[in-house]
């Protein structure tokens, strides 16, 4: 690559062997510390016993991470080029989801997010400008790029005036925030219906898949936590079956997630949008998830002020978010009869089992049993 810049024309969307970038990887960086920050800040708030007061927040503040990724993701699966100026434009948007992410644990607690609208602000006008570029690359998808660009203009003066003209945390500052929110949502769905934005199917559903990863790993860093606390004299039983319970859920959500390597198996413009919006639920899952077992880690160690229970019950109704999003994004479509249907009763399952409480040890044991039924053992992968 020279430091020459070429129009930003639009991608192959049967590219062969498109794979994510060395860009896209390092962009992904900036989510794994936006993530981590708001799970941790979500994990403390269960533990003191405080987590349904503080989850309102968190799933604003999430919401804005997921969709500063949806934003760059679907935008560059279509038209990343890989010059300079496209270099510097997506660096220019890490930094300002930088801004934004380095406050995240602040946002999370207070909803005062000063610092972060300056940071949103730099991602939009990075955004904004990519669209721009887009637009002035050919007329084939210069409509299209000119409604994402004001599109996102107008959702960016929104969020300047949720700042400037809400309290934070108020009822009012919520429901403008959901309208917000409303209005972001709603652009690609009026920008795609002026042209369909060539983006790559199998790119979109690595890209996917790496941000599970990501999200998977803060369960990591919780069962790390546990294996950290037996340096420390706490080996009892309990203790370690809780842990090895953490390690078998996370391989067991990851196996089912990667089961099928054909997880969008259409291009309609409907499946596409559930696909590439549900997974949000997904994603959220897994996050709350982590926050869980770091509050039930808490419980083990006497260092949280809630019951054992409470903490389960955020463990199962993470599972229950995280495999009921994935039937309804992917499994009803599988065309694979009533093993379609396995995470959705293992979804009303954990439901169940949130209410009473069931321990992590529990859940890995109808994680396994969900695993070993929707992948029929001794079954071959779906190709």
């Amino acid at each position: 690559m020279s430091l020459q810049t070429v129009p930003l024309s639009p991608r192959d969307p049967d590219e062969p062997h498109r794979a994510a970038t060395q860009l896209e990887l390092f962009f992904d960086l900036v989510s794994v510390v936006a993530i981590a920050a708001v799970t941790e800040s979500l994990h403390h708030a269960i533990s003191d016993g405080h987590g349904l007061a503080a989850f309102a927040n968190f799933v604003f503040l999430f919401l804005a991470i997921w969709w500063a990724w949806m934003n760059f993701t679907w935008f560059a699966s279509a038209f990343d080029n890989d010059d300079a100026l496209f270099r510097v434009l997506t660096i220019f948007i890490m930094g300002g989801a930088l801004t934004f992410a380095g406050g995240a644990d602040r946002i999370m607690e207070t909803l005062d997010f000063g610092y972060g609208l300056l940071g949103w602000i730099i991602m939009r006008v990075g955004m904004i400008a990519m669209w721009l570029r887009a637009a002035a690359a050919g007329p084939e998808h210069r409509a299209t790029a000119l409604r994402y660009a004001g599109g996102i203009f107008v959702a960016q003066v929104l969020w300047s005036i949720l700042y400037f003209g809400f309290a934070p945390g108020s009822p009012s500052f919520f429901a403008f925030g959901i309208f917000c929110f409303l209005v972001e949502w709603t652009v690609p769905v009026i920008a795609e219906r002026a042209g369909v934005t060539p983006w790559h199917r199998h790119h979109i559903m690595e890209r996917y898949g790496l941000l599970n990863i990501i999200v998977l790993g803060e369960i990591l860093v919780s069962i790390s936590l546990m294996v950290g606390h037996m340096y420390e004299g706490h080996i009892d039983t309990a203790f370690v079956r809780e842990a090895v319970a953490a390690l078998i859920l996370v391989f067991v959500l990851w196996w089912i997630y990667f089961i099928d390597t054909d997880h969008l198996n259409s291009t309609d413009f409907g499946r596409v949008f559930l696909w590439g919006y549900g997974h949000v639920f997904v994603f959220g899952g897994g996050a709350v998830l982590a926050a869980g077992l770091g509050a039930y880690l808490d419980v083990l160690t006497h260092h949280g002020h809630v019951t054992a229970a409470i903490a389960a019950a955020w463990i199962n109704a993470a599972l229950a978010v995280y495999l009921g999003a994935l039937w309804v994004i992917r499994d009803q479509f599988a065309g694979i009869g009533w093993r379609g249907h396995v995470l959705l009763a293992a979804a009303l399952a954990y439901a169940v089992a949130a209410v009473f409480g069931v321990p992590p040890w529990g859940s890995a044991l109808l994680a396994v049993i969900t695993l070993l039924v929707r992948f029929r053992l001794g079954a071959s992968p779906a190709p």
